[in-house]
């Protein structure tokens, strides 16, 4: 391991100068915050600014971090110890493993508390985080917990309807115990409360909007339609799918022998798109929802709750990433109804859906940005610029418009997402850029720098950002 790879900002990594033996509590936070989240690395020896100090007794040092950890820590997560040589001196790596028995809490002075990773910062879980941590530690998941609702009070005609149309089989009165929906005293799991015609979770809901224009304050007229919709999680699926599908237009032209279509959206990103916001979204927070926005260039969806670990997507490989499932009983229920496959393969089958598209480009690839609480999904109308070019007039012709998508491949991935979110909000901060990307503040501030084009003008909250489309790069 070059320990040089981890000194910065990053989520899974936190650092110390020296051992606070007095303050254990300051360093102690951010094992209990590994531990309850995805794990990660505390460094001994290494100062604020990214300096090596090193230990004086690194030895001696790493016994009182075990002691600590075994009688302040309940219970005690998995951790391993390391030294590591730089700069010809000494430093501690606590290396801490994703807890199982979650809540990890530190104890002492009196307290009990446990502690999440927040970007780059360990932080008192929350109500809401805390009951999910109790929820995880048990072994369960929030769709397989009974709920208050009883069977009998509740009808399921859109699950046994399509059930059947879709396998050729009826759904028996059998299934809702075996599918996990019902448990073994007629009370509904939290599954069978969400999949029930008219769904008693409230926040189980889809609002829907084509904005008229790139944002949502884009002319006189915000909105062009607009939906909500809410009952089971079948029926939610169904409504938010046809929204979608009656604003996704299609170029198409013409061959000798055949007719093809050129869809705004690929129909198999949007169906995966949509039924993984549905799926795979926390039913813990509460007064939030399932937000569908489409604008003329792009369609959006929101989904509360971020990756199950806790993890960002910056730098991962988004085709190779392994599949946690929220919401098991869901996932196997929708997997049964076959609108979607057990072993999670969403984010490969979208991208892959636009690499199958003729005209599709780098710069028009989906985007997934996942915050701890938050998950977005952005589509790329994939006729957006043809229309643009078309409204301008084809007085230059064809052979501009492939100049100019030579020169938009040519542009790094965090040039252009950045652009894109200028372009629809001239004045949106570095820390919303950051947040929508999935990157951090200090990423998007020396990528800006290399954007010769993008300018900021004014000063503070007054000020807005200008793109010069005259500069030749």
């Amino acid at each position: 391991m070059n320990i040089r790879d981890l000194i910065g900002e990053a989520t899974e990594y936190d650092k110390k100068q020296s051992l606070e033996v007095k303050k254990p509590k300051s360093w102690l936070k951010s094992i209990s915050a590994f531990a309850n989240t995805f794990g990660g690395k505390l460094i001994f020896g290494v100062s604020d600014d990214d300096a090596v100090i090193g230990l004086e007794n690194a030895r001696g040092d790493a016994e009182i971090i075990s002691e600590t950890i075994k009688n302040r820590m309940n219970p005690i997560p998995k951790f391993k110890l390391s030294f590591e040589a730089m700069d010809g001196k000494e430093l501690i790596i606590v290396e801490v493993m994703t807890g199982d028995e979650t809540p990890y809490y530190y104890s002492g002075e009196g307290q009990l508390v446990a502690f999440v990773r927040l970007g780059n910062e360990s932080v008192p879980a929350n109500p809401m985080q805390l009951r999910e941590l109790v929820i995880r530690g048990s072994g369960q998941s929030y769709d397989s917990l009974p709920s208050r609702f009883k069977f009998e009070d509740m009808a399921f005609t859109k699950l046994r309807s399509v059930y059947k149309q879709r396998t050729g089989k009826s759904f028996e009165e059998t299934d809702f115990e075996s599918f996990g929906l019902v448990d073994h005293n007629g009370n509904l799991t939290n599954a069978g409360a969400l999949l029930a015609d008219e769904s008693p979770v409230r926040h189980s809901r889809i609002f829907c909007t084509r904005w008229n224009g790139l944002s949502k304050a884009s002319g006189l007229m915000d909105a062009i339609d607009d939906e909500e919709y809410s009952g089971g999680l079948v029926s939610l699926y169904q409504d938010g799918l046809s929204f979608i599908m009656r604003h996704n237009r299609k170029a198409w032209r013409k061959t000798p022998t055949h007719r093809i279509e050129y869809p705004d959206y690929p129909q198999r990103a949007v169906m995966e798109g949509l039924v993984n916001a549905l799926i795979h979204r926390d039913y813990l927070i509460v007064g939030s929802e399932v937000h569908i926005d489409i604008f003329d260039d792009r369609l959006e969806i929101y989904s509360p709750g971020g990756m199950v670990d806790g993890s960002s997507l910056e730098g991962r490989d988004l085709r190779n990433i392994s599949s946690q499932r929220r919401n098991p009983v869901l996932a196997d229920v929708f997997s049964r109804l076959q609108l979607m496959e057990r072993r999670g393969s969403g984010f490969k089958k979208i991208l892959e859906d636009y690499d199958f598209q003729e005209h599709t480009t780098a710069a028009l690839m989906p985007i997934f940005m996942a915050e701890h609480k938050d998950f977005l999904l952005i589509l790329y109308n994939l006729n957006y610029s043809e229309e643009k070019n078309d409204a301008q007039g084809d007085a230059q012709g064809d052979a501009q418009g492939d100049a100019q998508g030579d020169a938009q491949e040519k542009k790094s991935k965090y040039e252009t997402k950045i652009l894109k979110l200028v372009k629809a909000d001239n004045k949106v901060t570095r820390e919303e850029m950051a947040q929508k990307i999935g990157v951090s503040k200090k990423t998007i501030e020396r990528e800006i720098k290399k954007i010769t084009q993008l300018s900021y003008v004014g000063r503070g909250y007054s000020g807005h950002w200008e793109i010069n489309m005259n500069d030749e790069r």
